[in-house]
């Protein structure tokens, strides 16, 4: 892939903190079309501010918003909405289990009284009742189910003018990541906000040391390590009244077609960081990996990998690499090191070499302060779109993860182009058909083997 055909990760998109404008300021945005943008979201941030598309017809000042997938960062986003300074009312919530919407409900309206206002006919269930939240009289739509359904989610959010809240990874395949990219592109088009959970290019300490980085604070940058290594995940055993699909579902961690893998589902925030300092993304990757502790090597509970190492190569040659892993009782560590021809740095917040320099400003929560940046510019009327970046920070780690299944050096361009569709027609799934993987005869479900898994249809 020729580096002029990427788009590089852009510079933090942040919005400047601002008091909150007046009620009658914030309703005459809800209700109309044309409001202008009264500032830019900052020059760091290469992007015009908009003019925001009416979506709100209730007759209040209210950001309505409703939650699509409620388990932990469904309720962990909702939760932050609702904690920033805007006018926000949370008005329908949707999961494929009608479980999982009562207890984010009993959660949230715990915490938050009457800013929890759903009634029982907008609480929606199934993989298609989405749809049916995003039909509500609604201004933002927050998605933060399993990756592998938020591009046909994300799809239709943008083709009902919604704005939109994604968290990572926004897909777990190349046709998924094609799919939003070309709704990001359409997003744009209705000047709609689309922020996307990677957090790190909300907080301070990152967004300034990146800054220095980009004004040349260690010269060139030669080399990065990027690392996600912990100890394990959840695991949640099949019970005997659910179908296939459904135990995957709730178990989506471990399957490839609904994660990505923990490359994709986690390590995507280090990756993402490294493409951010490099301004650019990779052209092809190598790897290694394997299925050696996950579930104790019992590939009858899950098919996704353990480890992974990635060697990944920029347009320039430079090259960034990668360990992502949970295996108990190895090293854990989570951050990002950067190499340049001046001086190295730790981009959360230290620069070492002749510009030697250490964050001491305040360190903030990204989750929360990604939620103030995006309510506070909606209430301004001002919009950001960090859906390119989302995306193509998630095929990073969908290259990494194809090279490591595979064992092969594996092209940007090529993978985008001929990797599988790991979800043949999944806009029709229902919790009764039959998953994209199944358990084979031998009872496991099929692992990828380096050297014989192919990443090409």
């Amino acid at each position: 892939m020729e580096n002029s055909k990427q788009t590089p990760a852009t510079a933090p998109i942040i919005t400047p903190q601002a008091a909150i404008e007046s009620a009658d300021s914030r309703r005459g945005f809800l209700k109309n079309s044309s409001v202008l943008a009264g500032t830019a979201l900052g020059a760091s941030a290469g992007l015009s501010a908009m003019s925001i598309p009416a979506a709100h017809a209730a007759g209040d000042d209210a950001i309505r918003f409703v939650v699509i997938g409620c388990g932990g960062r469904g309720k962990g986003a909702a939760d932050n909405i609702m904690n920033t300074k805007g006018n926000v009312k949370l008005v329908a919530v949707h999961d494929a289990f009608e479980g999982k919407c009562r207890e984010a409900l009993s959660q949230l309206g715990r915490r938050h009284g009457d800013k929890v206002a759903v009634p029982e006919d907008q609480i929606f269930t199934g993989l298609d009742g989405y749809k049916k939240a995003i039909d509500t009289d609604c201004d933002l739509v927050v998605i933060a189910t399993p990756p592998g359904y938020k591009p046909q989610q994300f799809e239709y959010a943008v083709a009902k003018g919604r704005h939109i809240f994604m968290e990572k990874p926004v897909a777990t395949d190349a046709p998924g990541v094609r799919r939003v990219l070309k709704a990001v592109e359409e997003s744009k088009k209705k000047n709609l906000m689309v922020g996307v959970g990677l957090q790190r290019r909300h907080e301070p300490s990152y967004m300034e040391t990146v800054a220095r980085i980009h004004d040349g604070a260690i010269g060139d940058v030669i080399s990065q390590q990027v690392y996600w290594n912990g100890g394990g995940i959840w695991y949640k055993n099949k019970t005997d009244d659910q179908t296939e699909m459904e135990f995957q579902t709730n178990n989506w961690y471990h399957f490839n077609w609904l994660s990505g893998d923990q490359i994709c589902e986690q390590h995507i925030h280090n990756l993402d960081v490294g493409c951010w300092v490099k301004g650019a993304y990779p052209v092809e990757c190598n790897g290694m990996g394997g299925h050696q502790q996950r579930e104790g090597g019992d590939g009858s509970k899950s098919q996704i990998f353990d480890h992974t190492f990635c060697e990944y190569t920029f347009a320039d040659g430079t090259k960034m690499f990668s360990q992502g892993r949970h295996l108990k009782g190895a090293w854990n560590h989570v951050g990002e090191f950067a190499q340049g021809t001046k001086g190295t740095s730790d981009p959360s917040g230290k620069i070492s070499g002749p510009n030697a320099w250490k964050y001491e400003g305040k360190r903030v929560n990204g989750h929360q302060q990604e939620q103030h940046d995006l309510i506070e510019a909606l209430m301004r009327g001002e919009v950001y779109n960090e859906g390119e970046y989302g995306a193509h920070s998630t095929f990073t780690a969908i290259l990494g993860r194809e090279a490591c299944y595979s064992g092969k050096i594996v092209r940007w361009d090529d993978l985008l182009e001929k990797g599988h569709d790991l979800a043949p027609g999944i806009d029709e799934y229902t919790l009764k058909s039959t998953p994209p993987v199944v358990r084979g005869e031998d009872g496991k479900y099929p692992v990828p083997v380096p050297g014989k898994y192919s990443p090409f249809a």
